[in-house]
């Protein structure tokens, strides 16, 4: 028997009951009292034991694929974990070729207070490069850079973008997408559609129109992305961008554009001090 053959049907029948599973199985028995003998066409008991018997198999189904996600889900946390140190990693030994001084790891504070440093020294920067551009007689911004400026986002926190269906943040080494399924009902991960291709992506519910069908702006590497169920509502996606030198401007191609420039990476933890 195909179980997902009437999938459609009463996943619409489920949305029409804003009282959960309680309302629908109500629904369903009393269809089963007044259309047929469920309850009296047996023996005694027949019917009660006839549900028991699908109600342990169905459970016995869905205890072993929440142990199945949960494997997975571990598995994505693992990866995610190696894809941190490794890249820390990098960044350190990026760090030590490029200086032979000590290498001394800031505190939360510290990394904030670089972070504030730095953003002042820009701010005197653009200041003072805007006086010397009136000095000279030039124009701050052309009026053609004031419509490009005009035309795209401004990043949300993460560096991403925050739109109607989903949002999403980004460093340079990956995405990290979230996207909340529009269902009145807990949402399990085989009722949902996620298909990660190398600049292709496609999110949904089954049965449903995709939420994201589209072409991804840049390539991602495949065997280092996934997705989890991040609770009964919502699809976390994780994506390893294959070039690591470049802030995407969309996520998908049909979606609207942010402005690169005005990206805020976070300040690293490692930095070189004298020794």
């Amino acid at each position: 028997m195909n179980e997902e053959k009437f999938d459609g049907i009463l996943l619409a029948m489920a949305q029409q009951h804003e009282g959960g599973v309680h309302e629908l199985l109500e629904t369903f028995f009393s269809f089963l009292l007044r259309k047929t003998d469920f309850f009296t066409g047996g023996t005694p008991g027949a019917a009660r034991k006839l549900l028991l018997e699908k109600f342990q198999k169905f459970e016995d189904k869905a205890l072993a694929e929440r142990r199945k996600k949960e494997q997975e889900k571990e598995e994505a946390e693992r990866k995610r974990r190696e894809r941190i140190a490794r890249k820390q990693k990098e960044e350190q030994a990026a760090m030590e070729l490029g200086s032979d001084d000590r290498v001394v790891e800031l505190t939360d504070e510290e990394a904030a207070e670089l972070q504030r440093e730095m953003d002042e020294k820009a701010r005197l920067k653009e200041a003072k490069l805007k006086e010397e551009t009136k000095q000279n007689g030039g124009r701050e911004e052309s009026d053609d850079d004031v419509q490009e400026i005009q035309k795209t986002k401004k990043p949300n926190l993460g560096n991403g973008c925050d739109l109607p269906n989903y949002k999403w943040t980004q460093t340079l080494s990956e995405i990290e997408l979230k996207v909340p399924i529009p269902a009145n009902f807990k949402v399990k991960a085989r009722d949902v559609v996620v298909v990660i291709e190398k600049k292709h992506l496609k999110v949904g519910l089954k049965g449903h129109p995709p939420i994201i069908d589209g072409e991804l702006q840049h390539t991602i590497k495949i065997d280092e992305s996934c997705w989890v169920m991040e609770d009964s509502k919502t699809i976390a996606i994780t994506m390893e961008k294959i070039n690591k030198m470049e802030w995407w401007s969309r996520l998908v191609t049909t979606d609207p554009e942010i402005n690169t420039k005005k990206v805020n990476p976070e300040p690293s933890k490692v930095y070189a001090s004298p020794s």
